[in-house]
């Protein structure tokens, strides 16, 4: 059962499985279609330097793309950046450089900047900014090597900060400010909310 009320199906410009899952987990039932879109690009053409202000760029940008591609539906873009003082994180190309992305991390707060968007028929109706605080333990780098082995290519290089808390990810932490959503890369309760406002959900 699904507690979409659309006219037409909810549609999610990704193909994370965090993301998908989380609106699975809420009873929503939707699409999902990866936007078309060169996020690097579209990133340094901006000029933009905030991690908040890229995350949303990107969370619009995906969201137009698709939308304006699907007519009549609603369209959720989401993006997340990793910040560690004024120095931002891509996701790593493999576990050599998902490592030194973790030597970097650890024993350090750093802040995931998470966006969401929404747009219909190309214009946007909704957005959000939320930021969890992450604090990595200490960590020697036979344990990291170990936590990179353990978690494997498709972990490491699926995620910004080359970990996923809802899985082994958990283990490298001693500190979370934030909620689980902002942390899994997408600011549920808001966007629930706006859902709600234009009487979009059952409940």
């Amino acid at each position: 059962m699904t507690l979409w009320r659309g006219p037409n199906s909810l549609i999610l410009a990704s193909q994370s499985r965090a993301r998908q899952a989380l609106l699975a987990g809420a009873g929503l039932a939707f699409e999902a279609i990866a936007a078309d879109i060169d996020e690097r690009a579209i990133q340094q053409a901006s000029r933009l330097s905030g991690p908040g202000e890229i995350a949303l760029l990107l969370a619009r940008e995906k969201a137009r793309w698709v939308s304006s591609q699907r007519a009549g539906h609603f369209v959720v873009g989401a993006d997340q950046t990793l910040a560690l003082r004024d120095r931002l994180f891509n996701k790593p190309k493999d576990r050599a450089q998902a490592l030194d992305q973790l030597r970097m991390l650890a024993g350090h707060r750093h802040e995931l900047h998470s966006a969401v968007a929404v747009a219909q028929d190309g214009e946007l109706v909704f957005e959000h900014v939320a930021v969890a605080g992450m604090t990595m333990r200490p960590m020697s780098d036979a344990e990291l090597t170990a936590y990179v082995e353990a978690a494997g290519d498709r972990v490491v290089t699926s995620s910004v900060g080359a970990y996923q808390l809802e899985g082994l990810g958990v283990h490298l932490f001693e500190r979370i400010e934030g909620d689980h959503f902002t942390i899994l890369g997408l600011p549920l309760l808001p966007l629930l909310g706006f859902l709600r406002s234009r009487h979009l959900l059952a409940v």
